[in-house]
């Protein structure tokens, strides 16, 4: 009886503890699955957190590029469009050499200005630059680096239209020598035709030290002779003048008005 008892007791005892190993090792799983599940889950959230924070930190990054270069392009056509260049015309000045395309003209009592030239500029010489006609850009290059020429430039957003030749006395320009009287026609700044006997024109060419008297069309009164411009000059021939010119060399000495 006893020794059944005794049986008992242990198939007891060996069944609660098969019982709370299964237990332990089901709780133990389950702790562990959670655990496992919860890095998981932490290291996919910090991994999506970290992946939109850098998207959005890129997207950023890339606008703030875009408008740095929009700025940019901006600056760039405001500059553009606020470089149009002087329009005008620089009469009896000095043409400079800068670069290929790029000079400067420089007039008395006035700031030096610097030019381009165009496909389009009309170049006229006077012995200088080449002889008495148009003349080619590279002329007008070649003349410019060698010494500095006198001419007149007209400008129009500071490209060159025009720039033409002033003759000078000691440009070695080659023409007639004589006196004529008749109407004055302007051709090109600084140049001119005379009339002469029977309906013949002579072409001539201002120098710097020639001599405008008007007596009241070109300046001056009808009552008394006054020392004129070469604008002046130009605005009355234009417009239609009687005058008498004295050449030297194709050169005129002296342009004086009839009164």
């Amino acid at each position: 009886m006893n020794r059944h008892l005794r049986k008992a007791v242990v198939v007891t005892a060996a069944i609660s503890a098969g019982v709370l190993m299964t237990a332990c090792q089901s709780s133990s799983s389950n702790s562990g699955t959670s655990s496992t599940g919860q890095h998981h889950s932490t290291a996919k959230t910090s991994s999506k957190t970290s992946s939109q924070t850098s998207s959005k930190t890129s997207g950023t990054a890339g606008k703030s590029t875009t408008s740095q270069q929009t700025s940019s392009g901006t600056t760039a056509q405001n500059a553009s469009k606020s470089g149009q260049g002087v329009t005008g015309s620089f009469t009896g000045g000095k043409v400079s050499y800068l670069a290929p395309g790029k000079y400067i003209v420089s007039v008395p009592g006035r700031t030096d200005q610097i030019f381009f030239v165009a496909d389009d500029t009309r170049v006229n010489g006077a012995g200088a630059i080449c002889g008495s006609g148009q003349c080619t850009l590279d002329q007008l290059e070649t003349a410019t680096r060698k010494a500095a020429v006198s001419a007149d430039v007209t400008l129009k957003k500071g490209i060159a239209t025009l720039v033409s030749e002033r003759a000078s006395t000691g440009s070695g320009a080659k023409g007639v020598n004589g006196t004529w009287f008749g109407q004055v026609s302007y051709l090109a700044p600084g140049k001119f035709t005379v009339s002469g006997p029977k309906g013949a024109e002579q072409a001539f060419f201002i120098a710097d030290d020639t001599v405008i008297k008007g007596y009241g069309t070109i300046c001056g009164s009808s009552a008394s002779a006054a020392v004129c411009t070469l604008d002046q000059l130009e605005a009355a021939a234009k417009k239609g003048l009687d005058a008498e010119v004295v050449l030297a060399n194709g050169i005129a000495t002296s342009v004086t008005e009839d009164h």
